[in-house]
């Protein structure tokens, strides 16, 4: 059975692809964004899954690609065009070529005229297609920068995804509307840069009158995807936080375990999110809390020191998974759960004021 995972990052529009085999547990990751690094690594490890390649569509001009950072934290492969121009991947991939993931594996096909360096990956069966920035939902990638050529995008849908079967789903790069997914009949039907009677001149000229605005991050993000986005910056910009040893959680907060806690609890803020009944009641509370109910928090951060890290608390943790989630909002940004609450740590045998045995 295929494993698959559409994710999003919502400041470039990126979606980026999981892809697993259900018995090998390996697993390929399509069009990772460095931002997203966190996301992606937790979701990876809940799924039980093992990263051997991250996939490049083409050279971003819209965000930085996570590919070096999770080759380095865990061991994956760097894979993407051999004519894309970029250094320091691990495989340069052809027309043709095959990615493996346990029994499963990606067709590359090469698809220039967004870039030169344009890749389709098709999965075995050819049921799914990645199309990166080649052919969009109803539309396509712009071809006015980094080589981009509107007879060679037109040429590269007609042959290389237009010729895949009418059910094969495609799913782009990015998306601007929330759309996630068509398919090629769709596409060949109701494209209207592609679809159609639409010749290649016409194509050809559509595209020369697109006068859009280069993308924001150009500048930043194209020199960084052609070293596969290797930076000087990467570690400290998304190293785990300092003040204790934290797990991820893919929801998007920090959690801590109760021994990790038992030991710093004293360096740290304890905001116990319940209400005083159960606060005072049989589970107890921990040394120190601070009883802040859930439906007071916002109005009460005021009595937080900003500088000092926040642990969460709450009877199962689900009140203080949300109240940590409000602590961001509000600009906290050293902020932790209690995963499991009270019932946990009364269970691993956590020191409590109050409450019964």
């Amino acid at each position: 059975m295929l494993i698959f995972r559409q994710l999003f990052d919502s400041t470039s529009s990126t979606y980026t692809y999981l892809l697993g085999d259900d018995e090998s547990r390996e697993a390929v990751l399509i069009d990772p964004v460095f931002e997203q690094f966190r996301r992606d690594r937790t979701l990876i490890a809940e799924l039980g899954l093992t990263l051997v390649w991250t996939l490049e569509t083409h050279v971003h001009a819209d965000h930085v690609t996570g590919a070096s950072l999770l080759r380095r934290r865990l061991g994956c492969g760097v894979a993407l065009a051999a004519t894309s121009g970029a250094e320091g991947a691990d495989r340069y991939l052809r027309q043709g070529d095959r990615v493996a993931f346990g029994a499963r594996y990606l067709e590359v096909r090469e698809t220039p005229g967004h870039t030169n360096g344009c890749l389709t990956y098709v999965l075995d069966d050819r049921s799914m297609a990645f199309t990166g920035d080649l052919l969009l939902i109803r539309g396509s990638g712009r071809t006015d920068f980094q080589q981009g050529d509107a007879h060679a995008m037109f040429r590269s849908v007609r042959a290389q995804v237009f010729s895949l079967p009418d059910a094969c789903t495609l799913y782009p790069a990015h998306d601007y509307r929330g759309l996630t997914a068509t398919s090629v009949a769709e596409e060949r039907r109701f494209n209207p840069r592609l679809g159609g009677q639409i010749g290649e001149n016409d194509f050809v000229e559509s595209m020369a009158n697109l006068r859009l605005p280069h993308p924001k991050q150009m500048d930043v993000a194209v020199p960084a995807n052609l070293r596969c986005g290797a930076t000087s910056s990467d570690s400290a910009d998304l190293a785990d936080p300092a003040w204790a040893p934290l797990s991820y959680h893919f929801a998007g907060f920090w959690q801590i375990d109760p021994h990790v806690l038992a030991e710093i609890r004293d360096r740290v803020q304890i905001v116990d999110v319940r209400e005083p009944e159960e606060f005072n009641g049989p589970l107890g509370h921990l040394h120190g809390a601070r009883l802040i109910p859930l439906g007071e928090l916002a109005s009460r951060t005021g009595e937080l020191d900003r500088a000092r890290p926040i642990v969460a608390v709450c009877r199962s943790g689900a009140r203080s998974a949300q109240a940590v989630v409000n602590l961001q909002k509000e600009g906290f940004t050293q902020v932790a759960n209690l995963p499991g609450g009270m019932l946990r740590w009364r269970a691993d045998g956590g020191e409590v004021e109050g409450g019964r045995a």
